[in-house]
């Protein structure tokens, strides 16, 4: 769904020059020290501030909305170590839907061996080369499991991720990737907010970058979301919206892109909305985001809320005071 209007938009236009040592490859010592870039789009101005400053730009009658799904240890190894796949989607405890590598090893017909479980492919979808592999018994997540951590960190994942690659509130398991601006929370912090939750599954789409050049013909990817009736009605009360994260954004523009804050209703389903500049944003006032990848959907969103110029000034500035990159980095306030 393309909720930018139909206007010239080039995915180079969303470029910028990053060194590889800025990119977080680890988080920091505790959840909560982060620095934290603060842009007012009224004023055009931007400032250098502390994750821990984060409640100072919240009243007593704004909201936090946070995403509590659950990053999933969906990555798996053959049992040689020559093959690798990801659940995308579990069809059913023996079925899988996967990404695999390399591509020419999972032709159908071909097995692979996880633990003492052997999967067979059966199927090569059309559209993005993804295997269907039908498993003989389940392999088990906790023993073979690994998460799935971006390509942009060059390590394994270890014992720490397992902690620090999720939220303290996550608890609706599904996710393929951690929605990481809610990585920077300690509990104390989240009591201490107004907040409530909805859930978006983040999925295959988070490891695909956009192809083409023309914003207009990229096929943005669907994701699983849901909005219950206690976030809706805390939501539709609140003076202003403040969303952790990215993904935050794609459930309650998606649910309100027609009816606005006050038409909002409780739902949940897939959505597939696409939002670059110029965007009329209907729920979301404020946001929390990570700094994301050049030339990515994600920064193309962040482009829509605080316009590309002073966005683009921002990864600059970014780049210039070293802030840290990507899921473990720091993070970006836009009021």
């Amino acid at each position: 769904m393309f909720l930018g209007y139909q206007k010239e938009m080039r995915t180079s236009d969303f470029d910028y020059d990053l060194p590889d040592e800025l990119i977080a490859q680890r988080p920091p010592e505790r959840r909560g020290e982060s620095r934290m870039m603060v842009i007012d789009r009224a004023s055009g101005t931007i400032e250098h501030r502390q994750f821990a400053e984060f409640p100072d730009f919240v009243s007593k009658n704004d909201l936090l909305v946070m995403n509590d799904t659950r990053v999933v240890a969906a990555r798996f190894f053959s049992n040689d170590g020559t093959r690798e796949i990801l659940r995308v989607d579990m069809i059913s405890p023996t079925r899988w839907k996967c990404l695999v590598r390399p591509g020419k090893r999972f032709k159908v017909g071909r097995t692979v061996d996880i633990g003492k479980s052997t999967g067979t492919v059966v199927e090569i979808c059309e559209e993005g080369g993804e295997r269907i592999i039908e498993f003989d018994h389940a392999p088990n997540d906790d023993a073979y499991g690994h998460l799935a951590l971006p390509p942009y960190i060059d390590r394994p994942d270890g014992a720490e991720d397992r902690d620090r690659y999720q939220t303290v509130y996550a608890r609706e398991e599904g996710a393929i990737a951690a929605p990481t601006a809610g990585l920077h929370f300690p509990e104390e912090m989240i009591a201490s907010l107004p907040h409530t939750f909805v859930t978006l599954h983040v999925g295959i789409g988070t490891f695909r970058p956009v192809s083409v050049e023309d914003v207009n013909n990229h096929h943005m990817h669907s994701e699983r979301y849901s909005l219950g009736t206690e976030a809706v009605e805390i939501i539709q009360n609140a003076e202003r919206v403040f969303s952790v994260g990215t993904t935050v954004v794609r459930v309650l523009e998606a649910c309100g892109k027609i009816v606005g804050k006050s038409g909002l209703q409780p739902q949940q389903g897939e959505t597939d909305i696409f939002i670059y500049p110029p965007y009329d944003f209907q729920v979301v006032d404020s946001l929390l985001t990570n700094f994301h990848l050049p030339k990515s959907t994600l920064l193309m969103l962040v482009s829509a809320l605080a316009g590309k110029e002073l966005m683009l000034e921002a990864y600059r500035k970014a780049v210039e005071e070293r802030y840290r990159f990507f899921s473990y980095g720091d993070c970006m306030l836009i009021i």
